[in-house]
């Protein structure tokens, strides 16, 4: 029964380092050994139209900017000269090109950045280090003419360029020239503490002939991880595409670059509802149609390489005909901001989701509802970490009770156990026996003290990846030195306590009999306190804390047995 009870110490000291070998590989773009087999969704029913979604490189205009084979009615591969604007709210600074009336930066004004913190967190880029765009435009159906999208050059519309106080909202419109017997006009509205900009297109037949004109939306991102993500943990960068039927599906990028051009690619491709987005470390956009989330509305989805390490996700979205002189409008929303989980539910049916909390997600969601609570009594989110620690650890008193218990009577026991090991060496058979019996007769379970902290890993795993994923964690203070519990702990106090206390919980427990087992059982701390010193201090508070309160209970309870220092 030792034995076992140390095999199963073994089973989680080797799982832990494969996880976090697996997490190594990832950050270093080498596949998951956890990744599986790709599975096929099933795209609802009704076909495709000819050139839309299902064959998205021929359809849609180079995403690079640059065509990178002609498009009809465009006189030139030549990228023409635009006119860029910055335009500025309360929460954003934000640089449309009338190459296309396209988004190509967007500065938050309220979020630090990690790297260089006099500086803001820059989401779209197109700098020499980033490219990051979201792009709209309009496709024919069954291979018409080229009609405008993001490589046409808008007129901009006169009016302002910044939220002034009083105003609630601020619209800035780009007019297309009449390309293919269409005319569009593109309307951004910008309002007042919203990281959501509605987008409207307005398409105008101006032809004697009907048109089938699709709008296209998408964003257009190169494959690299932003910038001060730590290599010893992995969060998810890339596309994601959510229906009500398939379900929140993330698209690597490794995966898009493999797959060859003609090969269906392993996410839905059309249904009546969802959205699109691309996801990074605390960040995301996502395009939405309509003013409300639940419009009905036939939309395709797509993802593909568009160039050397550039990359797009997007939906196009069906007009039906448009008979000459006539107009269709039709409404968009564009988020770009934080993951600030609350907002990003009521915004869309499972927007939040791009909150990434892994396979734990049903403990993880009530566990940051609880975290929040907490937040709003307290004021603070490193005492909210704290009061959250201690709530589960009553909520486990009792639980963790009989492990400690268990642990301390096997310390009791341990210098017999010793002692009859020296003695038996020779007849491991007697040696089993003689171990049983002793156990036996001291009322000693050699597994009570693992199965409960089995129980409860779950729980504690799912409150690792709540404080990871949180964009609330950024540039919240605790106490003194720790001015933001998503940045390491500038002078590594927190990680020192924690591997002190580690090695105290080490004392405290049942020595080995193996030399080498009792060794590794002082190593093992050691060797886990490596990741503390680079992880968020969030996170080292979090085990921290539940370090001085689970070595509070064992030694109360060793005390209470009399196996203190034994």
């Amino acid at each position: 029964m030792t034995e076992m009870r140390r095999t199963l110490l073994w089973v989680v000291f080797s799982m832990s380092l494969v996880l976090l070998w697996d997490a190594w590989n990832k950050h270093n773009g080498q596949p998951s050994m956890f990744g599986g087999a790709k599975t096929t969704q099933s795209a609802s029913s009704g076909p495709a139209p000819a050139g839309s979604a299902a064959a998205p490189a021929a359809a849609l205009p180079s995403a690079a900017g640059t065509p990178t084979s002609p498009i009809a009615g465009t006189p030139s591969l030549a990228v023409p000269d635009s006119q860029k604007v910055d335009i500025t709210t309360d929460l954003v600074k934000v640089t449309l090109d009338t190459l296309g009336g396209s988004v190509v930066r967007l500065e938050m004004l309220k979020q630090a950045d990690h790297v260089d913190r006099s500086k803001n967190v820059v989401l779209f880029d197109e700098s020499p280090s980033r490219l990051y765009k979201a792009q709209t435009g309009l496709i024919a159906a069954q291979g018409g003419a080229a009609l405008p999208n993001h490589l046409t050059v808008f007129n901009l519309v006169p009016g302002d360029r910044v939220l002034k106080d009083g105003q609630d909202h601020l619209d800035v419109k780009f007019e297309s020239p009449e390309i293919g017997g269409v005319k569009l006009t593109k309307t951004y509205t910008f309002q007042r503490g919203n990281y959501v900009v509605g987008v409207k297109h307005e398409v105008v037949n101006t032809s004697t002939a009907p048109v089938m004109p699709q709008v296209y939306y998408q964003f257009l991102r190169d494959g690299n991880a932003p910038a001060g993500e730590s290599s010893f943990y992995f969060t998810f960068t890339g596309p994601a595409i959510y229906t009500d039927a398939a379900k929140f599906k993330k698209v690597d990028f490794k995966v898009i670059e493999k797959r060859p051009a003609a090969e269906k690619p392993d996410h839905t491709t059309a249904d009546d509802n969802g959205w699109v987005a691309m996801v990074q470390h605390y960040f995301a956009s996502a395009w939405m149609l309509g003013a409300t989330a639940d419009e009905k509305r036939p939309r395709e989805f797509f993802t593909r390489k568009v160039d050397t390490n550039q990359y797009s996700v997007g939906m196009i979205v069906p007009l039906g005909t448009l008979a000459p002189g006539a107009t269709q409008t039709l409404d968009a929303r564009l988020f770009a901001g934080p993951q600030e989980e609350n907002k990003l539910s009521q915004l869309a049916p499972g927007l939040e989701l791009v909150k990434d909390y892994g396979w734990l997600t049903i403990l993880s969601k009530p566990l940051f509802w609880l975290l929040t609570q907490l937040h709003k009594l307290i004021g603070n989110w490193g005492w909210a970490i704290v009061g959250l620690v201690v709530l589960l650890k009553i909520a486990f008193f009792w639980l963790n009770a009989t492990a400690y218990r268990s642990m301390a009577k096997m310390k009791a026991v341990n210098p017999r156990v010793m002692e009859m090991r020296e003695r038996l060496k020779d007849k491991p058979q007697q040696m089993q026996q003689e171990m049983m019996r002793i156990y036996k007769e001291e009322k000693v379970n050699p597994l009570g003290g693992c199965l409960p902290i089995f129980v409860q890993m779950p729980f504690f795993i799912a409150l690792y990846w709540v404080l990871l994923a949180s964009v609330e964690m950024r540039n919240a203070p605790w106490i003194g030195w720790i001015t933001d519990l998503s940045a390491k702990d500038p002078y590594f106090i927190l990680p020192v306590l924690m591997t002190g206390t580690s090695l105290l919980q080490t004392w405290l427990n049942p020595t080995p009999a193996d030399p080498m087992q009792a060794k590794m059982m002082w190593i093992m701390p050691l060797v886990f306190s490596v990741m503390f010193f680079v992880f968020p201090a969030g996170l080292v508070l979090y085990w921290l804390t539940n370090n001085i309160l689970s070595i509070a209970q064992q030694y109360l309870i060793n005390k209470q047995l009399g196996v203190l220092g034994k």
